[in-house]
């Protein structure tokens, strides 16, 4: 395979280069949507699903010309899955674990981990985690701004920010790697609009420099930016993908569950109104009784021996009841889900350890997840730390890149404190595991800690010496 200095070569045309940079290696299911092209997002937006096409399932056209629309009912459990598997990977944050081994590695540490919380990395994790589980890929590119600043806990030349990039916002995303599997590229395919006219870009990252591109309509492309303004040595971007999303092989039972609860949803329409049935061997005339509004009683005559009242359709719902049912499990089963909806948890009585049982699949699915997650967050880390390196100087490069710092995703369950209490007390001999003041601030009772604190130590003291007396 031709090296990135062979695809990059100014001496090439811009339409080559950028057709060599576009080489995707990895199968990644197409989000789709534009050009009315299907991919993921027929899927993941309920809107587009087959009950809604009108091709397949049309509305009903009258004697009388008008329109009789008919039922038709979505059911999201595409993005359901997508957010409960972020929520179980996200809820309890993604934490980074550093063993310092000495005084300036214990700094370099706190000053890592400022830069995370200064980027609201907890938010950032449920919002890209969310893209990779429905789109299957997703870019995270983090940059330096020239800013001075004393965010990160000592005096910086540049402030270290980070974006998302996904085929979910129009992005397209070309990583391109070499032979042995590393990645010597990273491109980012996007179109903006600039006045009336939409122009398209082409950026890409190397571990040397940046490039972008510029196209408008049905111009070539023209190389309008390369610098390599804060390079850190290496791709300034994280990539992670999935060959398919969350839900997986699930959308036909979504879809079954869709046809069954709107056709049922038709039958209900039309049978739903009330009949008021006369059961005589005469003929009976109708339509002389006057308005509603106007009388104020209304008088029926029938032949003598006849029955007369309203009859309701009764309709097998149970059938209809046991299908959707079966399916929605199904979905949930074959997805390692939990399905922890309010009307779910409230209809089955469990006692809270029977709950905890819930989450054992989930979880298993989550550890499934973790590797290609703790992969991505383990070479997110590596270029925070280059970057870190730029902001602190060369006095802090060797220990910035002799601190080890590895990454842990706990998967989310229902726990109790008191268990952990009593579980920690169990294992340390009985001994305390928090200081009074500790306690009393971690109740919220006091509003001033020292205070209370200072009060309970006067009346121990008091009552020791009323002991003595």
């Amino acid at each position: 395979m031709s090296t990135i200095k062979d695809i990059i070569n100014m001496e090439r045309p811009a339409s080559e280069i950028i057709a060599d940079l576009m080489h995707k290696s990895v199968q990644v299911p197409s989000w789709g949507g534009a050009g009315g092209h299907k991919g993921l997002v027929a899927e993941y937006d309920p809107k587009q699903h087959p009950v809604m096409n009108k091709a397949l399932y049309p509305d009903v056209m009258e004697e009388d010309g008008t329109i009789d629309h008919v039922t038709r009912v979505t059911l999201n459990f595409q993005k359901l899955a997508v957010k409960r598997m972020t929520e179980l990977c996200c809820s309890i944050p993604v934490r980074r674990v550093y063993s310092p081994e000495d005084g300036q590695q214990k700094e370099v540490a706190s000053y890592l981990e400022k830069i995370y919380v200064r980027n609201r990395i907890d938010s950032v994790n449920v919002e890209r985690l969310r893209m990779l589980f429905a789109g299957c890929e997703v870019v995270t590119l983090w940059y330096a701004v020239e800013q001075p600043n004393t965010y990160y806990g000592f005096r910086s030349p540049i402030k270290i920010r980070c974006c998302n990039y996904t085929p979910m916002n129009g992005d397209n995303l070309y990583p391109l790697f070499d032979g042995t599997g590393d990645m010597i590229a990273l491109s980012i395919g996007y179109r903006r609009k600039v006045g009336k006219e939409t122009v398209e870009y082409f950026d890409t990252y190397t571990a040397e420099r940046h490039y972008k591109w510029e196209k408008t309509g049905t111009d070539s492309w023209v190389l309008t930016e390369e610098d390599d303004i804060h390079q850190i040595g290496k791709i300034p971007a994280v990539y992670m993908w999935r060959p398919e999303p969350i839900w997986e092989d699930t959308s036909n039972l979504v879809y079954e569950m869709e046809w069954s609860v709107s056709r049922n949803g038709n039958y209900l329409r039309k049978n739903s109104k009330p009949l008021f049935c006369v059961f005589a061997d005469e003929e009976i005339n109708y339509g002389q009784e006057g308005d509603e509004k106007a009388e104020f009683k209304a008088i029926l005559q029938y032949p003598k021996g006849s029955t007369a009242g309203y009859v309701t359709w009764t309709q097998a719902v149970d059938n209809l009841k046991f299908q959707i049912a079966e399916l929605r499990q199904s979905f949930f089963t074959q997805l390692q889900l939990p399905d922890w909806s309010y009307e779910s948890m409230k209809s089955t009585p469990m006692s809270g350890e029977s709950r905890k049982q819930l989450f054992i699949d989930a979880q298993l699915k989550v550890k499934d997840e973790s590797g290609r997650l703790l992969e991505f967050f383990d070479r997110e880390t590596n270029v925070v730390k280059a970057f870190l390196k730029l902001a602190l100087g060369e006095a802090y490069w060797d220990a910035i890149d002799a601190l080890p710092v590895e990454s842990e995703v706990t998967p989310f369950t229902i726990s109790e404190e008191k268990d952990t209490i009593n579980n920690l007390l169990a294992a340390n001999g009985n001994k305390p595991l928090m200081s009074q003041r500790e306690s009393i601030e971690q109740l919220g009772w006091s509003l001033d800690v020292d205070k209370t604190l200072q009060e309970i130590t006067e009346e121990n003291a008091l009552d020791a010496f009323e002991l003595t007396r």
